[in-house]
């Protein structure tokens, strides 16, 4: 059977309170209707339908590779369905259909429905929840044999109807022709409105088999329409990421405090202490110890390293490197293996190679520092000079005094020293001492290259 999936993402989400539009809202690092296009796609082998209002052409950037409907005017999800059919072309003979708003629902469970109604008789299969918190969802009705008979939407149930934890989820997975059929048919609310819930109504009074798939995790059902609702869905959704790291050999110190975003990678024998955030791509190596109150945001981490207390944008770490507490590492920062990177040190736009020590209070950017380099406390590169930004070169080996101002452009060469609150603004030659303000070459050190 080919299925065809179309996810619903045309409503207005007025309750979010946003410019933003709802399904665009972030959970675990990317927007709710990319969680929920991955698992439709992973669910029937193919990129979605997504079915969006007519001021939302900022939503199709988040899925490029969807295929598109716009619904000019939002009357319903059963109108909304409609304008899928030209878009879901004729080669699907199932139409799974999904809400944008519904993004813990995971591809094993939209794969159970459609095999369900792979195995159905009958037009449709739908899912279903048994949960004491309605959250807003229709009931299911069933008749005295126990069949389902239709779905009734809250606002509108009897008093009795009410009492069943039984929910319609909102998903469903249809008959292709007979879908494309039936949604002509379907009569106006009272709201004004087309729903898609009056087919399983329309499918039963005719005879035909619906079958219920009850979902098997009430987690996966939390529908985001208010911003109460978004947190909830991240709580679930931090859960659901952490258990599958600490089943795959990672230790959270503390899972409550843990936020690892969907596209990070943990290895095995890392460890995440409290507080700590792993955000965008980043990648932590094995054995390497994070935390707490850590904020590593797409930054590369090799094995064995140590993260403490600090802030790491867009950087790399080989092996063994040390950073912290209160270190902040920005966009372009690489250190090398066994790098010491003390309190209240920074690093921007600079390779620091194997060996650097840099104990504390310092910054260096747009810098190249080489090998075995000991950075003095309060040691700063004056890499901007207004107008642009320029580079500093330390040579392996160097000594650089405690509060010594680099003015770059500026090259310190190999195994050279700078005197403590040195300003240096010409270059040092290799094996030279420069001490003063401004710092001049006041003798030659010995050469140990010989």
């Amino acid at each position: 059977m080919v299925c065809q999936s179309v996810i619903l993402a045309a409503g207005h989400g007025t309750r979010m309170n946003s410019k933003l539009p709802k399904v665009l809202h972030h959970l675990a690092g990317r927007p709710m209707l990319v969680w929920v296009a991955e698992a439709c796609r992973q669910s029937t082998g193919r990129p979605p339908v997504i079915v969006v209002g007519p001021e939302d052409a900022e939503i199709q950037q988040a899925v490029p590779d969807a295929r598109w409907a716009r619904q000019e005017e939002r009357l319903g999800t059963g109108h909304a369905l409609r304008q899928a059919e030209g878009a879901a072309g004729e080669e699907p003979n199932c139409i799974l259909v999904v809400n944008g708003d519904m993004p813990l629902l995971s591809a094993a469970t939209l794969t159970r429905l459609v095999e369900t109604q792979e195995a159905n008789s009958g037009p449709l299969s739908l899912l279903t929840v048994e949960t004491d918190d309605p959250r807003g969802f229709g009931r299911i009705l069933r008749d005295a044999r126990g069949r389902v008979s239709g779905v009734v939407e809250q606002a509108h149930a009897t008093p009795e109807q009410l009492e069943s934890r039984e929910l319609n989820a909102g998903v469903y997975c249809f008959r292709a022709d007979w879908l494309w059929s039936h949604l002509p048919g379907l009569e106006l609310s009272p709201k004004g409105e087309y729903y898609a819930t009056d087919l399983v109504g329309i499918a039963a009074q005719a005879g035909e088999p619906v079958v219920a798939v009850l979902g098997e995790d009430s987690a996966e059902f939390i529908g985001v329409n208010t911003r109460v609702h978004l947190a909830e869905a991240e709580e679930a959704l931090r859960r659901r990421i952490n258990t599958h790291w600490m089943e795959h050999g990672v230790t959270l110190q503390d899972p409550r405090t843990t936020y690892i975003e969907a596209d990070a990678v943990l290895e095995p024998d890392s460890i995440v202490l409290a507080n700590t955030h792993v955000e965008g791509r980043s990648h932590i190596g094995e054995g390497s110890l994070i935390g707490p109150n850590t904020v590593i945001r797409d930054t590369t981490i090799g094995p064995r390293c140590r993260v403490e207390a600090s802030v790491l944008e867009g950087a790399e770490l080989a092996e063994e490197v040390h950073i912290g507490p209160f270190g902040h590492l920005r966009e372009g920062a690489h250190l090398g293996p066994r790098v010491h990177l003390g309190n209240f040190g920074e690093v921007k736009n600079s390779t620091l190679k194997a060996g650097v020590k840099m104990g504390h209070f310092s910054y260096i950017g747009d810098a190249n520092v080489g090998a075995d380099v000991n950075i003095g406390a309060g040691t700063i590169t004056c890499n901007f000079d207004g107008v642009k930004k320029n580079k500093t070169d330390i040579g392996e080996g160097a000594f650089i005094g405690s509060d010594t101002m680099l003015v770059a452009p500026l090259r310190v060469g190999k195994g050279s020293r700078t005197g403590a609150g040195s300003v240096v603004t010409k270059d040092v030659p290799d094996h030279a001492l420069a001490v003063g303000m401004p710092a001049r070459v006041v003798r030659r050190l010995k050469d140990t290259d010989g």
